[in-house]
């Protein structure tokens, strides 16, 4: 079944119907042969109502709209600009502010493509220009971009939350533990912080090594010395409000105010209220009445009771009651202005509006995750009907090595299969078929599912086939050959299995920080 979906998808078909197809093709045969019961597709429309019932998942369309909405107000483009100041007149400055700028897009977008060409379009000319090695700046470039796979709040975690979660419960159950300790996105989004960092401190370490041993691959930044003057209130204006949304969005997760959904929520409005002041900073002050009133819901929220249908209500939760209230009212206006200000703004080029543009994106994409959901979903079910998962138990439960003999293999697969399937598709088809039987070996969830997600970017990094090596080939110049990406690439993927190698020895780095926050 694997290598059917693997034939039509190099045919040029789109995924969804490619798994889909090779579902329903494989349940005919399997019947025609008297070894699969057609009623088991019965339980599609179960899996997809459960799908559209399930309060995480709605977290994926507001992640989207937030990095699609600061993709296209061009706060990339103003973060990079004034980073390049800050470090640009070192060597290798340019480097780390781009390493520095994909690991705030990151954490702010969670989109790998939107991320890889926002910086190649923004910052390949300009180091080009400045002398780098065009090696360098691919690798630089392809690698930065990647990091949204692993560093919160990123979509990839929000799924792979879900499926581990699934799969956890599953593995608990069959052990005989029908009440398990829940595992939750936000465990993973904890999780993944500590490795996402380490991971940007070595980019940053290659950056700084290459700049010492091979100082012609990196050279100062020749600046104009009229800006010096500016370049700390440009830094400012630039860094604060995307890293105040990422405060906003991924601290509300981990002190436990809101869930993964909820906070997304918060960062879908604070990209749109980001995006409506930059639109015309002069006439900002509603904007930032709003994000100001958002920040005292959020506090209000967590520290008093706002529930009015009460028998008595204290003194001092009525006044916090009236507070949320105004606090409300001028929220609702801030969004009201962003939203006109954004509608009114064209895009470059274009008659379409930034509001209707984003829109259009959010929907696209949304669109894609879940159709492919229901595709993986009449796949798994089908590779279950034909005891596809009895024999990956056996299999995986056989291998020498025991444990880790079973985890080398699944990413092993995982890594191979990220050369022609998307993250969504390997997290939705793959992931429920061996996490319940690795799960069932006493392996941790939180560090499985880290562990996954850090070998999942690995492999978008990965000649010949990585997802953000085809992505950044489209929007670089002729004079970037093909082979100058991938040699430049190389190094980084090294970094990354080192990463890896490193996360598997040290389990702790993604089961502490969890353990400290939610116990």
């Amino acid at each position: 079944m694997f290598i059917t979906v693997c034939v039509f998808l190099l045919g040029g078909f789109p995924v969804a119907f490619s798994l889909a197809g090779t579902g329903l093709i494989f349940a005919t045969i399997g019947w025609a042969f008297g070894v699969f019961d057609f009623a088991i597709l019965g339980n599609i429309s179960s899996r997809i109502f459960g799908a559209m019932t399930n309060e995480i998942l709605i977290a994926v369309p507001l992640f989207i709209f937030m990095g699609v909405m600061l993709e296209r107000s061009k706060v990339a483009e103003e973060l990079l600009e004034s980073l390049g100041m800050l470090f640009g007149s070192v060597r290798g400055g340019l480097g780390i502010s781009v390493t520095l700028v994909g690991a705030l897009l990151a954490a702010s977008t969670g989109i790998v493509g939107a991320t890889v060409v926002t910086m190649g379009l923004l910052s390949m000319p300009t180091m080009l220009k400045n002398g780098y090695s065009p090696r360098l700046v691919s690798g630089t470039i392809c690698a930065s971009g990647t990091l949204g796979q692993i560093i919160p709040p990123s979509i990839v975690l929000v799924i792979l939350g879900d499926q581990i979660s699934n799969a956890y419960v599953d593995a608990q159950r069959t052990l005989g533990n029908f009440s398990p300790e829940p595992v939750s996105v936000g465990d993973l989004f904890a999780g993944a912080l500590l490795p996402g960092l380490a991971l940007v401190g070595m980019y940053i370490m290659y950056q700084i090594g290459m700049a010492i041993f091979r100082p012609e691959s990196s050279p100062a930044l020749v600046q104009d010395t009229g800006l010096e003057r500016k370049v700390l209130s440009r830094i400012l204006l630039a860094l604060l409000p995307p890293i105040a949304l990422i405060v906003a969005v991924l601290g509300s997760i981990l002190a436990g105010v809101a869930t993964p959904t909820e906070a997304a929520s918060v960062g879908a409005i604070g990209a749109l209220m980001l995006a409506g002041a930059r639109v015309d900073i002069d006439r900002a002050r509603p904007v930032y009445v709003g994000v100001f009133s958002m920040i005292v819901l959020l506090v209000l929220t967590n520290t008093f009771d706002l529930r009015v249908a009460r028998t008595e209500i204290a003194p001092l939760d009525l006044v916090a009651i009236f507070t949320a209230v105004l606090a409300c009212g001028a929220l609702g206006w801030g969004i009201f202005v962003a939203l006109k200000r954004v509608y009114q703004t064209r895009l470059d080029g274009k008659d379409q509006s930034v509001l209707a543009d984003v829109n259009r994106s959010t929907m696209e994409i949304t669109a894609m995750v879940f159709v492919i959901l229901i595709g993986a979903s009449v796949f798994s079910l089908v590779f279950r009907g034909l005891g596809g998962d009895d024999l990956v138990h056996a299999a995986l439960t056989d291998l020498p090595g025991g444990k880790w003999g079973a985890i080398m293999v699944v990413m092993l697969v995982m890594f191979f299969l990220g050369f022609i399937l998307d993250f969504i598709e390997i997290t939705f088809v793959v992931v429920p078929i061996v996490a319940p039987v690795l799960l069932m070996m006493d392996v941790n969830p939180v560090w499985l599912g880290v562990m996954m997600a850090m070998n999942l970017q690995t492999s978008f990094l990965t000649p010949p086939f990585g997802f953000a090596l085809f992505y950044l080939r489209g929007v670089a110049p002729a004079s970037v050959s093909t082979s100058d990406i991938y040699r430049g690439v190389m190094p980084f993927v090294v970094i990354q299995m080192i990463g890896l190698v490193i996360l598997a020895a040290f389990p702790a780095l993604a089961t502490w920080l969890p353990s400290v926050i939610f116990g």
